[in-house]
């Protein structure tokens, strides 16, 4: 489900009420925990929380005009999803995001590399997801994205 925008506002404002509802509440957690060095943008047809260029000049690897990506959120057809590129990359934040996930949520985890979906709006860990957020500084993810990822 492609949302095209000029911003997260305008985005939000596109989306249906149920999911207007849980995508801002997502944002919201996220902008709270979100480190110092991260900044909300556009990217990809999703808000994103990127490290800007001002911060990592090099941008993205697979391509250097876009910021170095780090998370993003967007209403998907059947679920509202959560990309996170620490739980794709980082093997001891994911095994911490999955022995959390049942103390928050009786339902099943439902997630593929870096995409954590939710089906039903009313059953989304926001205090998980604003865990998860706050784990990684922009500094470690610079660290781990020069060390491991960009070649």
């Amino acid at each position: 489900m492609k949302i095209e925008a000029e911003n997260p506002e305008m985005y939000l404002s596109k989306l249906p009420e149920e999911r207007k509802v849980a995508v801002s509440e997502l944002r919201k957690v996220i902008l709270n925990n979100l480190p110092e060095g991260f900044a909300e943008t556009m990217q990809y047809d999703m808000i994103s929380y990127v490290i800007p260029h001002s911060l990592y000049p090099a941008g993205y690897h697979c391509d250097p005009k876009q910021a170095l990506p780090f998370m993003s959120i967007a209403s998907q057809k059947n679920f509202i999803a959560v990309y996170h590129m620490g739980v794709y990359s980082i093997e001891k934040l994911l095994n911490w995001f999955t022995s959390e996930y049942p103390k928050y949520c009786a339902t099943k985890l439902d997630m593929g590399k870096s995409c954590i979906r939710f089906k039903k709006m009313d059953q989304i860990p926001y205090k998980l997801i604003g865990e998860l957020v706050s784990k990684i500084t922009a500094e470690e993810w610079i660290e781990f994205y020069e060390s491991n990822i960009k070649k």
